[in-house]
């Protein structure tokens, strides 16, 4: 099945989606953003999503992450299904199992960094792990910088700190919106770097959306989409491999 996980690093899957149907509007103007897409992420992957302008790849994320709701279909994380939570609850589920990083950086700028990487699991009402804190930060390079505010910090900085506020909590999915796309090369590579090594030394899960073939590179594996459905996977991904798949997909 498309969609399914690749490689023998698998030992479960952390997120399953299944007929995942979006649909925006009613009517003759009704647009159909998801055309019931299914997939499985394992714990411990990587996995990039793609596509062209309006093929849905950021709803499916967002429907992935409870950040918009689907019109039918489930998507389970650890067997809880998002889909049929209340509000309230599906807002703990996001705090406990959940990480984000977007392409803007929202971070709260009267914070300092380590208040605004704090801030999450502050929300929750829990306390960081201050052994984790520090393998964060460290791992991150930002020691340097947790007094500083947010005007303070250059951009890779400031999406560092982000990163670093997204996996305090250890969630069990981290999912990335475009994360490198207000980075310049050097410092959306230095991001890219830290999600990889995530994966592979804290066996954290990754879903990120990309129209970076050099950042898809970086991932495990690779979902295409189209017109909203998923209609290619690519594992073990190289940029040129990329680049060939998405030309087909355009043309």
């Amino acid at each position: 099945m498309i969609g399914a996980p690749a490689g023998e690093r698998a030992t479960g899957h952390v997120m399953i989606a299944t007929n995942v149907v979006k649909t925006y509007g009613a009517g003759d103007g009704a647009v159909r953003a998801l055309r019931g897409v299914s997939a499985a992420f394992a714990r411990g992957e990587f996995t990039a999503i793609m596509g062209p302008s309006g093929s849905g790849k950021s709803t499916f994320l967002h429907c992935l992450a409870g950040l918009d709701t689907v019109t039918s279909g489930t998507v389970l994380v650890d067997e809880v299904d998002l889909t049929t939570l209340s509000r309230t609850r599906l807002t703990e589920v996001r705090r406990e199992r959940m990480g984000f990083v977007f392409q803007s950086f929202n971070l709260l700028p009267m914070l300092t960094a380590e208040e605004n990487i704090r801030l999450t699991v502050g929300l929750a009402g829990r306390h960081a792990e201050q052994g984790w804190f520090d393998t964060l930060v460290d791992a991150l390079g930002l020691r340097p910088r947790l007094a500083h505010r947010p005007a303070e910090m250059s951009g890779g900085q400031q999406q560092r700190v982000a990163v670093a506020r997204a996996m305090l909590s250890r969630p069990e999915v981290l999912f990335a919106d475009e994360p490198t796309g207000n980075l310049d090369s050097r410092s959306g590579a230095e991001v890219l770097g830290f999600l990889r090594a995530a994966v592979d030394d804290y066996r954290q899960t990754v879903v990120m959306v990309t129209h970076d073939p050099v950042a898809a590179a970086y991932a495990d594996r690779v979902l295409f989409l189209s017109d909203g459905t998923i209609v290619d996977e690519l594992a073990a991904p190289t940029i040129d491999a990329v680049h060939a798949r998405m030309r087909k997909i355009e043309d």
